[in-house]
């Protein structure tokens, strides 16, 4: 079987300590792939090292805007771009190596038997390195909820590691979604479920990012919390 055309996607607000060796990786690993940075105007000069690097590497390309405006706005900004220069695969990873990039090509494979493929800490063979046990604990409280409120058939609906079927997100909501921050990756993937998506969950280990500043936070976390009980309402409604 051929090689998808596949893009991967990386959001960045001040990744310059990350964004070189992570981009170089990105490309050797995933050898016939392209690579899209959208950048919300960083002042560390993310964006300005993108549009460089452009300059002698074809296969990246760039998005600049106009500020700091979420990662989930960034990602569906990523999807049109890859729906609209007809990419068959789009893979959305984290910009501060947290995200392995050894597990692309297995994320890649999987879509050949799935929609959507997702890296999982929470399945057999998955784990997370780094994290003390509140996060720990977050976390796995925040994908029982979305399981259970939601009806999702993963264990990991809150990381950002996945690789998608262009075809099904041209063919799904996903213009529908409201998120702009983390809680995006909730309210995708129950839009997905709700068009039908076929997931799979590939397992991953996930590291604590190498350099810079994390940009979860507790008004990060409330919105989480918020985004289930808006979609959990929603699916009511919808029953009714």
């Amino acid at each position: 079987m051929s090689t998808p055309r596949t893009l991967v996607v990386l959001a960045t607000y001040n990744e310059i300590e990350n964004l070189p060796g992570l981009s170089a990786e990105i490309l050797r690993v995933l050898p016939a792939a392209d690579l899209l940075v959208v950048d919300d105007n960083s002042p560390d000069g993310s964006g300005r090292w993108c549009d460089d690097a452009a300059c002698s590497e074809p296969r990246i390309h760039c998005i600049h805007r106009a500020g700091k405006l979420g990662l989930g706005s960034a990602t569906l900004e990523g999807f049109r771009y890859a729906i609209e220069r007809g990419y068959e695969v789009v893979i959305t990873m984290d910009a501060d190596w947290s995200h392995d990039p050894r597990h692309l090509p297995d994320l890649l494979q999987a879509t050949e038997h799935a929609d959507v493929a997702i890296g999982s800490r929470y399945v057999p063979g998955g784990a997370i390195e780094g994290w003390p046990l509140r996060r720990r604990v977050m976390s796995r409280w925040n994908n029982a909820l979305s399981r259970r409120w939601l009806g999702l058939p993963v264990y990991d609906s809150s990381g950002a590691y996945r690789a998608y079927r262009v075809e099904v997100l041209r063919k799904s909501s996903i213009e529908a979604v409201q998120s702009t921050g983390y809680a995006y990756l909730e309210e995708l993937l129950f839009r997905l479920h709700q068009a039908g998506a076929r997931m799979i969950e590939v397992p991953i280990t996930f590291r604590e990012r190498h350099a810079g500043r994390s940009k979860l936070s507790l008004r990060e976390a409330a919105g989480k919390l918020a985004t289930l009980l808006r979609l959990m309402r929603d699916q009511d409604t919808r029953r009714g």
